[in-house]
């Protein structure tokens, strides 16, 4: 298990940050360009790269806790918020038909969602691995 163990001013912190910002500028990209991307990537990209962010996020508020706890929380965030798609309450849709609502709760179940979260997750934990390899050796 990889853990760290750092001070407040954490750099890795501020890493799991701007990864979080450059991986909602991609996301944003994604949707805005995507008759740009190749069709399989245009489908996908979006939200694999939400779930990465949600990654990032959460190693960023408990960048202290280990990578496996960073993956359990994401998977159940991740998937929690696509399950609670399956609730179609007016309340919650009048939340959903905003654009920032949209973007974080989704609008309709898709099992396709789930896959597309964990290869979100692995390539988020695995760039996190490298990371942390690397910053051990450079020590």
């Amino acid at each position: 298990m990889i853990s760290i163990n750092d001070s407040h001013n954490n750099p890795l912190r501020r890493t799991y940050f701007i990864a979080v910002i450059i991986t909602i500028l991609l996301g944003l990209a994604s949707r805005k360009y995507s008759h740009l991307l190749f069709s399989f990537l245009a489908e996908n990209a979006g939200d694999v790269l939400w779930a990465m962010m949600v990654y990032f996020g959460i190693r960023f508020l408990f960048f202290k806790k280990t990578i496996e706890t960073a993956i359990l929380l994401s998977f159940l965030f991740s998937f929690g918020i696509e399950f609670s798609q399956l609730n179609q309450e007016d309340w919650i849709n009048q939340i959903r038909g905003t654009m920032l609502g949209a973007l974080i709760l989704g609008k309709g179940f898709l099992t396709v969602d789930l896959i597309r979260y964990t290869i979100g997750i692995v390539i988020a934990s695995t760039l996190d691995r490298v990371m942390i390899i690397k910053k051990q050796k450079n020590k």
